[in-house]
């Protein structure tokens, strides 16, 4: 029986995706694997027994991702699953910018006497522009960008897209009517809405700063529903008091941007949708049971992606292996298996940064001695080891 905790509300219709040997619990530190949504883990402690976490969401900054890497424990996320209902949001939020939604629903919620009348006199005020024919600046192309893209498209805008680094799904799922560049200065400089799709890392922490405000469009439109660490805050509160940027939409308010008249923003809708969720949940349910059954790693963001597919029902026996990615650790393996006398299957070995993952199908007749196998493979290098019967 296999043991799952769950921190935050996890949807009850993705959770019903665990099969029979699954057991729903609250308390991780008996669990075999743990499902979450946005709750800090950087300061929990993990039990030996824990093998693997899997995030209901893109995002997996709240996950100490080294430290669970050298502690042998597989970290998911669920890439795609709420793309539509980000998706969704950005395009509600290219209307409301464009048409001055949010200032006319609260003006008109101030009106008390002959609203026929006021009404009629007022929403000049409001009077905004059509989002045809504008060209939204697309900033990475993964599963939500592409999305974004594809829509504003079809929506009749000019799209131009910014990623050095699209993947070969999103280029066969975006548009051929979308430009790509690696070029963000050319995406800036003609896009009259700027929305943003990128994860944070070192790299693009801070990413839009004065440098790249400069090089917008005087009124552009700037929507951020990924993370609030893209966009260097002094530098925006600058673009706005000075006019550079008309409004700055965020899925990520904090103190200094609310109640700023140029800033729209959401308390975080970017994945609240009963679909998203239930997508989300279903698709970490899936990758734990993956990995926890068969060894099989899919979506991982600390190890690298590796699968044997199910396990031979004529070998019976499978071992996975998680070791640090550092020369003859192969070699070492498969000699302990041959120092054993136990006949290999069908193999693979794949590699991600400092880590990497050996999946051993072996023959089901061999009298394979757990306690002996994990013995000898008590060596430096090795992360983890589990027999899969």
């Amino acid at each position: 029986m296999y043991k799952i905790a769950t921190l935050n509300k996890i949807s009850p219709k993705g959770l019903r995706t665990l099969k029979d040997g699954y057991q729903v619990i609250d308390d991780p530190d008996v669990a075999d694997g743990i499902i979450v949504r946005s709750t800090d883990m950087h300061d929990m402690a993990f039990s030996k027994d824990l093998k693997a976490i899997a995030r209901a969401g893109a995002g997996v900054n709240n996950i100490p991702l080294d430290r669970c890497a050298d502690q042998g424990i597989v970290v998911f996320n669920t890439p795609g699953a709420n793309a539509n209902a980000v998706k969704e949001l950005v395009i509600t939020g290219l209307l409301m910018a464009s048409r001055h939604i949010p200032e006319a629903i609260k003006w008109t919620g101030t009106l008390k006497e002959d609203v026929k009348k006021s009404v009629e006199k007022g929403k000049g005020m409001f009077a905004g522009n059509e989002i045809k024919g504008k060209t939204l600046g697309v900033v990475g192309l993964g599963a939500i960008g592409v999305l974004v893209a594809n829509a504003a498209r079809a929506l009749g805008m000019n799209v131009i897209g910014y990623d050095p680094y699209i993947s070969l799904k999103s280029a066969h799922e975006l548009s051929n009517k979308i430009p790509v560049t690696s070029d963000l200065g050319e995406v800036l400089e003609q896009a009259d809405f700027v929305t943003i799709h990128v994860p944070v890392t070192d790299s693009t922490k801070g990413m839009i700063d004065s440098r790249r405000f400069g090089q917008m469009k005087d009124g552009a439109v700037l929507l951020n529903y990924a993370r609030d660490t893209l966009i260097n805050e002094d530098a925006l509160l600058e673009a706005l008091e000075n006019g550079k940027i008309s409004y700055y939409l965020t899925d990520f308010p904090n103190s200094t941007l609310i109640g700023h008249k140029h800033v729209i923003a959401t308390p975080h809708l970017g994945a609240s949708t009963e679909e998203a969720e239930d997508n989300c949940a279903k698709m970490a349910a899936e990758s734990l049971m993956e990995y926890l059954e068969k060894g099989n790693i899919f979506n991982s963001v600390n190890y690298p992606n590796c699968s044997l597919g199910d396990i031979d029902p004529e070998a019976n026996v499978r071992i996975a292996i998680l070791n640090r990615n550092i020369p003859s650790m192969l070699g070492k393996i498969t000699g302990v298996i041959a120092d054993l006398n136990i006949n290999i299957r069908n193999m693979t070995n794949t590699s991600k940064g400092n880590y990497a993952c050996t999946l051993i199908d072996i023959d089901g007749d061999e009298n394979v001695s757990a306690e002996e196998f994990l013995d000898s493979m008590d060596f430096e290098g090795i992360v983890s080891v589990r027999i899969l019967r």
